[in-house]
């Protein structure tokens, strides 16, 4: 091959080079970005069943009022209150995510 025709080459080539770092480039920022989001959705969910655990526990001591107080402590907000006997059910929303615990009064 000619020198002059390898430099066109290889100047034709560094373009190719340019697009495909770029496509490279938007592909891991995406992944950031999803990993990211997956990462917050995953604590976010750990908070919510925090707060269902600690609405539950302070339920079964005392009552109703106490498991609204303590989920609010925790940044949620009580969407459901069931007590049947010694047992009590709550489910709570924190930033979107439900959470549903149990406790008993009881031994």
């Amino acid at each position: 091959m000619p020198q002059q025709l390898r430099t066109e080459r290889a100047a034709q080539d560094r373009g190719q080079a340019v697009v495909l770092l770029l496509v490279v480039v938007v592909m891991v920022a995406m992944s950031v970005v999803a990993i990211g989001a997956f990462g917050h959705r995953i604590v976010a969910r750990g908070r919510a069943q925090t707060a269902a655990d600690a609405a539950a526990l302070a339920a079964a001591r005392g009552g109703r009022s106490a498991a609204e107080h303590l989920a609010s402590l925790n940044g949620a907000s009580l969407q459901r209150f069931v007590q049947d006997g010694d047992v009590v059910t709550v489910v709570v929303a924190l930033d979107g995510i439900s959470a549903t615990a149990r406790a008993t009064a009881g031994p």
